[in-house]
């Protein structure tokens, strides 16, 4: 595929829910802001840094749930 990649697959409600909450960690959480701007520095355009910052949302979101979604 040539030119810039987009993301168009998955649950569309989390991940438009996910955006908005990366926004804000990447600018105010005191561990996402810090890795958001790394990436950044790094020569990595602004949205894939964002991206970055929601795939790492949705994985503590996901084991923050899995406890109580499947109780041993």
């Amino acid at each position: 595929m040539r030119g810039k990649r987009t993301i168009f697959s998955g649950r569309r409600t989390v991940r438009t829910g996910l955006y908005m909450a990366a926004v804000a960690a990447a600018r105010y959480n005191h561990i996402l802001a810090p890795f958001y701007q790394r990436l950044c520095a790094a020569g990595k355009p602004p949205k894939v840094a964002l991206t970055a910052v929601m795939r790492k949302l949705l994985l503590a979101l996901n084991s923050a749930l899995a406890p109580t979604l499947n109780p041993a």
